[in-house]
């Protein structure tokens, strides 16, 4: 049950929904075990975006070279950096939240080290303290004081109606980094270090042979991702309440071809060690728990409602006391 008054959240008293469909869904179909594999093909892949993103980074200045006229000149590197360096840097988020599941390897210090290096375009160290605050999102789903996912009230009391709610949507990124550390606190431990280590000699190094176009681009590669880009819808989609009574919502759309299948939602909190690409496998193997539920086929319609429908706000979350 939930409720929901005016600049209010809403609250329920049950527990978070994939846990007992996980326990029902495996005792209907325990062959579902069967998905529990590992994807190799995942620290490929995200390798590979990371070495063409820093290859753009490291060559973006010729840009500037090649043009005389500099409204050409930042014409392209905008562009380059919305089409090319965004949806990358995008990837990579997905990437990195897939490694911090164990997805890619059995060993968990294979799998950090190479959410490690698909960190590397991100700028800052960012892989370690993630798999902490998602792994709390993934178990504690709505918890107050705990699921750092959800907005705080100041966020929502802030960014109200069309305007504010624009404003917050193309900012995303920096309300996602910062917001943790005003819910939680999280405690440094050796593998969080090491990701700060290994981030920062790494971005030392690139940045001595980079130019600052360069690092520019990678810097607003991230915003992009995490503000105007179209794969910042998901962040909207994964848990906005658009329909009361469903806090999880799944995307079945193209843009899961670039998101490691992370719109399959509703899929992966039911059942998080199966690999993205596995995630569509499950959806049809049991299709009656997944068919009835209300779910996307374009990011861009749902940033549009959010934006434009004032009965929906950022105080549209599920939040819960147990």
């Amino acid at each position: 049950m939930s409720t929901k008054g005016d600049n209010e959240f809403y609250w329920s008293d049950a527990p978070e929904p994939h846990t007992g469909r996980r326990r029902e869904m495996l005792k209907k179909y325990p062959h579902i075990k069967e998905l529990f594999t590992f994807n190799p093909m995942l620290a490929i892949s995200s390798t590979f975006w990371v070495i063409l993103q820093m290859f753009v980074a490291f060559n973006i200045h010729r840009v500037f070279e090649y043009f005389e006229s500099p409204f050409a000149s930042w014409s392209v590197f905008v562009l380059v950096t919305y089409f090319v360096g965004a949806t990358i840097a995008h990837g990579l988020f997905l990437a990195i939240h897939e490694l911090t599941h164990y997805l890619a390897f059995k060993s968990k210090a294979a799998n950090n080290i190479a959410a490690f290096i698909a960190n590397i375009p991100i700028v800052l160290p960012y892989a370690m303290s993630f798999k902490y605050y998602h792994a709390l999102h993934h178990w504690s789903q709505g918890k107050d004081g705990v699921d750092a996912d959800i907005p705080l009230e100041s966020e929502a009391k802030l960014f109200t109606g069309v305007f504010g709610k624009f404003i917050w949507y193309i900012n995303q990124i920096f309300f996602y980094a910062l917001r943790p550390m005003f819910v939680k606190k999280m405690n440094l431990d050796a593998w969080t270090i090491a990701n700060i280590i290994f981030q920062l000699s790494a971005m030392g190094v690139c940045i001595y042979f980079m130019s600052w176009y360069g690092l520019f681009y990678l810097l607003l590669s991230l915003v992009f991702a995490g503000g105007l880009h179209p794969t910042s819808g998901h962040f909207i989609a994964e848990h906005y309440v658009f329909d009361e009574g469903q806090e999880t919502y799944s995307y079945y759309g193209p843009l899961n071809l670039v998101t490691y299948n992370v719109g399959y939602h509703n899929e992966h909190h039911d059942f998080p060690y199966i690999p993205g690409k596995r995630l569509p496998e499950l959806r049809k193997l049991a299709p009656e728990y997944y068919e009835n539920l209300k779910s996307y086929d374009s990011y861009l319609k749902v940033i549009y409602r959010f934006i434009s429908d004032k009965s929906i706000t950022l105080f549209s979350r599920t939040k819960r006391n147990q």
